[in-house]
């Protein structure tokens, strides 16, 4: 296919009568199932791959594919988190508040992060453009995202060519991001607003944000530890997560937190050591025996048999991996895998100590580094958003003038006068 049919408006011609001669198409196509003349032959075939897949023009709004409680968890994991830094420096400072966002999206066309103009962002939600909506090509119709997933290839889509009639308002480019290694897809990149956004220019932009991302993920295995399979996950959740052959559960409150301290313990725990662990007030050993008793016959071989406590197998914790890479002096690993405090809900007096413990090394990791990035996704984060030193630490390590450097200077302006320091 020729490289100018991948872009939305062909050489010399006027947007704006483009625009209606692509609108009186679709609607000769949604009408007859006709061909018409002025229109992208990638488009028709994307119009017709909509019908196929079962598309209402008329009804195209987007599902979640994932649910909100999973989709932290999925993201911390997804290799495309390592790509966030890459677009906040070379797309969002630059795109500031034009009325265009970013979004990068798994190979399923689910939307993992959506970054940009606040207010595009509200009306963008409107028609289901949000973070764990499904857009790929057989849920929403034609797109920008889903015909660069379908097509492995950079493309445009503006206004009327989308396929939903929803959608028409906006335009976008989208183009694949592939592991640089291996050349299979990870997922996609996309940037979607007003008529701008399909101007010429933009194809150039993506592709060479693309390459960007690729080279830091060629460049990341190099700073990252072997990684080994998370059995149990804790981190930012109000409950542990933990697997049970192919599938992830959710355990009680009371069992992930018994689960994540014997699972920390060196040694097997008696029940006056776990109550102690687990329990705010004292509690006497016949309530840990009864949950025990509980955790049992919820998870069949989870635990030794009889006394003192232990886990039968090693379970290894999403803790223990931002752990391990702290150690390989892997604070990109380490900040990738670390989603947010342990536990944050429970008031267990161990998982209360591990949270501490785990946010201050990590914490203490991020204020040592000389690397902006690490630094600047730390501030962008829960934990980090009110860090006044670590915002002090990005301000220190930005270039003068950056948009970055700007951004923190604002940031501690601001927290100085919350807090009034």
């Amino acid at each position: 296919m020729d490289r100018s049919a991948w872009a939305a408006w062909p050489s010399g011609s006027d947007p704006l009568e483009l625009e209606r001669d692509v609108h009186r198409a679709r609607e000769i196509f949604l009408t007859t199932g006709a061909p018409t003349p002025g229109v992208r032959r990638l488009v028709l075939e994307s119009w017709r791959r909509s019908l196929r897949s079962g598309v209402d023009p008329d009804r195209a709004l987007p599902r979640a594919d994932i649910a909100v409680a999973d989709l932290a968890g999925y993201r911390r994991e997804h290799r495309l988190s390592l790509a966030i830094p890459v677009i906040r420096r070379l797309l969002l400072d630059g795109l500031g508040s034009d009325g265009m966002v970013v979004a990068l999206g798994d190979t399923r066309g689910r939307l993992l992060w959506i970054e940009g103009d606040r207010a595009a962002r509200a009306a963008l939600e409107g028609i289901g453009f949000a973070e764990g909506a499904n857009w790929a090509e057989s849920a929403t119709g034609t797109s920008a995202p889903g015909i660069a997933l379908a097509l492995d290839h950079e493309v445009q889509v503006f206004g009327a060519e989308h396929f939903a009639t929803s959608i028409q308002p906006w335009s976008c480019t989208a183009a694949p991001v592939h592991d640089p290694r291996t050349g299979q897809p990870l997922g996609l990149l996309d940037i979607t607003g007003g008529p701008s956004v399909a101007a010429p220019h933009m194809l150039a932009l993506i592709r060479a944000t693309i390459a960007a991302i690729e080279a830091e993920l060629l460049a990341a295995p190099l700073r990252e530890p072997v990684s080994r399979e998370v059995d149990l996950r804790v981190l930012g959740r109000r409950r542990a997560g933990l697997r049970r052959g192919h599938e992830w559960v959710d355990l009680s409150a009371r069992h992930g937190e018994m689960i994540l301290v014997l699972s920390e313990s060196a040694e097997p725990l008696g029940a006056a050591e776990l109550a102690a662990a687990v329990y705010l007030e004292d509690t006497a050993e016949v309530t840990v025996r009864a949950e025990i008793s509980r955790l049992r016959r919820a998870l069949p071989g989870m635990l030794a048999d009889g006394g003192p406590y232990r886990l039968r197998t090693s379970s290894r914790s999403d803790v223990a991996q931002v752990r391990d890479a702290i150690r390989a002096g892997d604070l990109t690993g380490a900040l990738a895998a670390y989603g947010g405090p342990v536990l944050p809900a429970s008031v267990a007096p161990a998982v209360e100590d591990l949270r501490a413990d785990l946010t201050g090394q990590v914490r203490s990791a991020v204020l040592a580094t000389s690397d902006a990035a690490a630094v600047e996704r730390w501030t962008s984060d829960a934990s980090g958003r009110d860090d006044w030193e670590a915002w002090a630490r990005l301000r220190d390590l930005a270039s003068a003038g950056s948009a970055t450097r700007l951004r923190a200077d604002l940031r501690l302006a601001a927290l100085d006068l919350e807090f009034g320091t």
